[in-house]
C-alpha cells in the first residue's frame, strides 16, 4: 500500500468507479466497507469494480491505474469471497513491458491538455494512436492521402482521458487507435465553455468544426488536382500543433500579430524539442519568415480558424482571393520547413 493509493489524495479528475477500485485493490478496504462509505449496496460496489477490471482490457486504462495506485507492475486481481463472506480481489499475476509509471497529471495540466486534444479528435476522421513502449500518443487525421499528425499528447494525460470513458480503442495492436466518444464530446462541450469564459481575451475560437485549411484541402482546381496538395497541409497542420502547444505555457495572452507587422523578433532558435517554449519560438520563426500579407492569412486560417471570406474582409481583399494567397503562404512556410526545421515534426516519443 502507498500513499498515492489513498483516495483522498488522487486528483480531482478520478472518475468515482477507479477510486472504488483502488480503494478495494490497493488500499484493501473491503467491499461492504465501501458500501457503507458510499451508502449502497455491496453489489454495487462490486459492479463497480469489476467493470473497472473488466477495462484492463485499454491498454491506456489499465496504466493508469498504475500510476494511480503507484505501483510498478500491472497486477491482474481475481474476485474471491473472504472469511466472511464478503467479495476481495487479490493480486495474482503481473503485465509485463508496461511503460514506466511516471508523475500522474494535475486537474489543470488534465484539463487544458483534454481541450486541446478532444478538439483534434471532434475532427472528421481523427484518432489517437498509441504505441507501445511510447511516452506520447499522436493524433492523426485520417485523409484521401497520407494521415496528417495534428496533435501530440503526453501518455498521461491519454491515460487519465480513456479512464473517464472520453476516448475507447477502436482498433487494437501494436499500435492502438482510439476515437472520441459521446462522453468525450460532451466534456468537450464542458471545457470549451470553460475556456471561452477563462479566455474571452484570446482570439482563437474554441468551436469544433472543420477548420478551413481541411475543407480547401478537398477542393479541387479546374484541371481536377487537388487545390492544396498533402504537403502544404501537413505544413498548416504542423504551424497550427505549434501554435497549440506553445499557448500551454503561455501565463499572458501571446500577441502573435506584433511578429506581422514588425512589433517583435524571434527569439533564439530552440532546437527540435517539443516542449511550449521550443514551439512557441518555432511559430516565431515562421511567423517572421512569411512576414505580413502572407503570415496574417496562415496565421488566422490555420491557428485562428477563421474562414476565408472573414479573411478577406478583414484584409480588404476581393472575393475568392484570399484562398490563392493562403496557397502562396503555405508553399513558403513548406519551403521554411524544409530548409530550417525539417521535413518531419519533432518526434512524439
Amino acid at each position: 500500500m502507498t500513499a498515492m493509493a489513498e483516495t483522498a489524495e488522487l486528483p480531482n479528475w478520478v472518475p468515482d468507479h477507479a477510486r472504488t477500485y483502488l480503494a478495494h485493490v490497493i488500499d484493501g478496504v473491503p467491499i461492504r466497507e465501501l458500501a457503507r462509505r458510499s451508502g449502497c449496496h455491496a453489489s454495487t460496489v462490486l459492479r463497480q469494480v469489476r467493470r473497472c477490471e473488466s477495462r484492463r482490457d485499454d491498454p491506456l486504462v489499465d496504466h493508469a491505474l498504475i500510476r494511480l495506485g503507484g505501483l510498478g507492475s500491472a497486477p491482474d486481481p481475481a474476485v474471491r469471497r473472504d472469511d466472511e463472506g464478503d467479495f476481495t480481489m487479490t493480486m495474482m499475476t503481473k503485465v509485463p513491458d508496461a511503460p514506466a509509471a511516471g508523475a500522474v497529471p494535475g486537474d489543470a495540466l488534465e484539463g487544458a491538455e483534454a481541450l486541446r486534444v478532444l478538439r483534434r479528435l471532434s475532427e472528421p476522421g481523427a484518432c489517437l494512436a498509441v504505441a507501445d513502449g511510447l511516452d506520447n500518443a499522436v493524433v492523426v487525421r485520417e485523409t484521401t492521402g497520407d494521415p496528417v499528425r495534428t496533435a501530440v499528447v503526453s501518455r498521461a494525460v491519454a491515460e487519465a482521458m480513456a479512464l473517464r470513458d472520453w476516448i475507447a480503442p477502436a482498433l487494437r495492436g501494436k499500435v492502438t487507435r482510439y476515437r472520441i466518444t459521446a462522453a468525450g464530446r460532451a466534456a468537450l462541450k464542458d471545457l470549451m465553455a470553460e475556456a471561452g469564459g477563462a479566455r474571452s481575451s484570446v482570439r482563437s475560437p474554441f468551436g469544433v468544426a472543420e477548420s478551413p485549411l481541411a475543407v480547401l484541402a478537398r477542393r479541387r482546381d479546374k484541371d481536377g488536382a487537388r487545390f492544396l496538395s498533402a504537403d502544404l497541409v501537413t505544413a498548416g497542420e504542423r504551424l497550427r500543433e505549434d501554435f497549440e502547444l506553445a499557448q500551454m505555457g503561455q501565463r499572458t495572452t501571446q500577441n502573435w500579430d506584433a511578429f506581422l507587422t514588425g512589433g517583435a523578433q524571434p527569439g533564439p532558435g530552440g532546437g527540435p524539442g517539443t516542449g511550449p517554449e521550443a514551439a512557441r519560438q518555432r511559430v516565431e520563426r515562421a511567423l517572421a519568415e512569411l512576414g505580413a500579407g502572407l503570415g496574417d492569412v496562415v496565421l488566422r486560417c490555420c491557428c485562428y480558424l477563421e474562414g476565408m471570406e472573414a479573411v478577406e474582409r478583414r484584409m480588404g481583399w476581393a472575393a475568392r482571393s484570399g484562398k490563392i494567397v493562403l496557397r502562396i503562404g503555405l508553399q513558403r512556410l513548406r519551403r521554411h520547413y524544409d530548409e530550417t526545421e525539417g521535413r518531419l515534426s519533432p518526434p512524439i516519443g
